[in-house]
C-alpha cells in the first residue's frame, strides 16, 4: 500500500474551508460542497495527501446535504473513531495516511449496497476523472469506477 503522508507545503496549498474541515474537524454547510451532485467517472482523494478514498461507483444521493457513498475504495483507506462531540454518538471518519477528517459514517444507507453511508466533506477531497487516473498514478483503481 502506498504510504500517503501529510506534507506542510500541501497544508499550505488548501482553501480555507478544506483546512477547517480536514485539520480541525469542521462540517461545511450542508449543500454547499463541490461534490454534493457531481456525477462525472473517477474517484475521490484526499485533498492533503492524494490518498485514494471512494470511487463514484459508490456514490449515491442520500438527500443529506453532503456526497455520500456506500463504502470506502479500500477499508485500509480510512479509519472508523468514535466521536461525542454536540452531545451525539457517531462514527467520524478519517484519512488512513493523513488524518484528515472526512466526515462520519451512518448505518441508514442502501441496505442492497451494505447499508451504511459515508457522509463526506466535499472540502476534504479532491476528484480524479477516470480519464486522468492513469496519468496521475491511480491506475489500480480503475476496475472500481464505471465505464470499466
Amino acid at each position: 500500500m502506498t504510504p500517503y503522508r501529510v506534507r506542510p507545503e500541501d497544508l499550505q496549498k488548501l482553501e480555507p474551508m478544506a483546512r477547517r474541515v480536514t485539520q480541525e474537524g469542521a462540517t461545511e454547510p450542508p449543500g454547499t460542497g463541490r461534490y454534493l451532485h457531481h456525477r462525472e467517472p473517477g474517484i475521490y482523494v484526499d485533498v492533503v495527501t492524494g490518498e485514494p478514498l471512494f470511487a463514484s461507483s459508490d456514490k449515491f444521493d442520500s438527500g443529506c446535504g453532503w456526497p455520500s457513498f456506500t463504502r470506502p475504495i479500500d477499508s485500509h483507506r480510512v479509519r472508523e473513531l468514535r466521536d461525542r462531540s454536540y452531545g451525539m454518538i457517531r462514527t467520524e471518519v478519517r484519512s488512513a495516511g493523513g488524518d484528515s477528517h472526512l466526515g462520519h459514517v451512518f448505518d441508514d444507507g442502501p441496505r442492497d449496497r451494505g447499508g451504511l453511508r459515508y457522509c463526506i466533506n466535499s472540502a476534504a477531497l479532491r476528484f480524479v476523472p477516470r480519464a486522468d487516473m492513469v496519468a496521475q498514478g491511480y491506475a489500480d483503481y480503475l476496475d472500481q469506477v464505471e465505464g470499466a
